[in-house]
């Protein structure tokens, strides 16, 4: 394929870029790709919010309602004790292991408590669509569209699904909100291409997307994933995929990546166990924004999340991503996330365990990390919570990376650089610093992964 073909110019108000498209997995660039690739972009420019601190503050504040309204009380935090009353090892040992929780419903934070907890939780389903927060709050997924059952976990056939099948439900053009009629195990053959306005929702059952294809959002809008695992996902070979009602094509080898978000926007993961895929849990690349990850529980992976894969894509400059309420927790090593060229507000999120660091990045993002609680390993190598990559000291000095209100424990630092008040951004103490602080942490990220939500109860 020639690069004159995979070249394309946009104009910003700030610059004037020359992206190429790379990777994707597209065999053959054709018109159909090149028109939802603009679609996309232009949502993306939409999307985008000039001022993200504003995001930030609006999360901050519901956050302190939720916890203010439970009581606040810090003496169990983890259902084992507060903050300051275990040793390392112990509080890491319990946060490891994920407890099942088995008390009466709780709902810790401004999300779960958006539609937890109530015993009709079944037949108001679409009142997900309205609890996001953070930069993919306005993520609508199925919300407008028919419910639709899975009742068939085979994925024999790519270019004419079986009806019953979550690849029938993914490529449809109109907006759905997909459900599961009961427990699964799904081997996608083939990567998953899920189309714009779609919801996956896993709740009443315990669904698993595992030992094949990932899950793969390009050039799509407004799609909520929520209540499901996703593990053992491996590199799948190229071949003939439909990928909407409309249009087939040759895809490349997948790289095995848990979730792969690619110049999409308006994407909300919540409530997802994800564990062990090939290349990272969830990758967002190429020019994509507006995106909100909360009460994940993450285990056992190298490259947990990468947002931005290129430091010549200056398109990701858009990139606006939200990091909060997650457990980073057993066998983790690097990249949680790890960052480039955007803006990226984690709070709120539970660091138990990393091998290299947790939060990384290159191409001068903007890191705002709040309230987080950070628990290094024993390694005396590994006690820094950040990394910078291809950059002098000179340089990454000036790139605005800030903790506020973040508990370091086991001798954990963050790195902090930039000015106190960023040149691009009104990072004001009233705008930044209401997170929670992390002392909340075990409270709010308490029921992080995918539910045990049953029909008729209280999830």
């Amino acid at each position: 394929m020639k690069t004159s073909e995979l070249s394309l110019v946009f104009l910003f108000s700030f610059a004037t870029l020359i992206p190429t498209i790379w990777g994707g997995n597209i065999a053959e660039y054709d018109d159909f790709w090149k028109q939802r690739e603009q679609r996309a972009w232009n949502k993306t420019l939409a999307a985008y919010d000039p001022s993200p601190e504003k995001v930030a503050k609006k999360l901050n504040q519901k956050v302190n309602r939720v916890v203010d309204k439970t009581g606040g009380n810090t003496s169990d935090l983890d259902g084992d004790g507060d903050a300051g009353s275990l040793n390392i090892t112990t509080r890491r040992n319990l946060r490891g292991k994920h407890k099942t929780y088995e008390g009466p419903c709780m709902a810790t934070n401004p999300i779960d408590s958006c539609w937890r907890c109530r015993a009709n939780w079944e037949k108001e389903r679409k009142k997900l669509a309205g609890c996001a927060v953070g930069f993919g709050h306005k993520t609508e997924g199925g919300k407008d569209g028919e419910f639709y059952v899975v009742t068939d976990n085979s994925d024999d056939d790519m270019l004419n699904p079986k009806p019953g099948t979550l690849r029938w439900a993914a490529i449809r053009d109109e907006p759905l909100w997909i459900i599961f009629d009961k427990d699964m195990h799904i081997k996608l053959s083939h990567e998953l291409i899920v189309q714009s306005k779609k919801t996956i929702d896993g709740r009443g059952a315990d669904v698993h997307i595992a030992y094949g294809a990932g899950i793969t959002l390009q050039f799509v809008h407004d799609v909520i994933i929520h209540g499901i695992h996703v593990h053992h996902i491996l590199p799948s070979k190229g071949c003939m995929i439909r990928d909407s009602m409309e249009h087939y094509g040759l895809r490349t080898m997948g790289d095995g990546d848990g979730i792969n978000i690619f110049g999409s926007t308006n994407i909300w993961i919540d409530h997802l166990s994800m564990s062990e895929c090939q290349d990272g849990l969830i990758d967002a690349i190429q020019g994509s924004t507006a995106i909100t990850i909360s009460n994940c529980h993450f285990t056992h992976h190298n490259d947990v999340i990468l947002l931005g894969a290129s430091d010549s894509y200056a398109r990701d400059k858009l990139m606006q991503v939200t990091v909060t309420f997650n457990h980073f927790g057993k066998e983790l090593i690097q990249r949680m996330p790890r960052c480039r060229w955007g803006f990226f507000h984690v709070v709120n999120n539970d660091y138990t365990h990393w091998k290299m660091y947790a939060i990384g990045g290159s191409m001068h993002p903007t890191i705002i990390s709040q309230g987080n609680r950070f628990i290094a390993p024993d390694d005396p190598n590994a006690k820094e919570v950040t990394n910078r990559n291809y950059a002098p000291e000179s340089e990454w000095m000036k790139w605005t990376w800030r903790s506020e209100g973040d508990l370091m424990l086991n001798g954990a630092h963050f790195k902090a650089s930039g000015p106190d008040k960023s040149p691009h951004f009104d990072f004001s103490k009233m705008d930044m610093i209401e997170a929670k602080p992390a002392t909340f942490v075990g409270r709010l990220t308490r029921f992080a992964g995918a539910l045990h939500c049953k029909k008729g109860s209280k999830c």
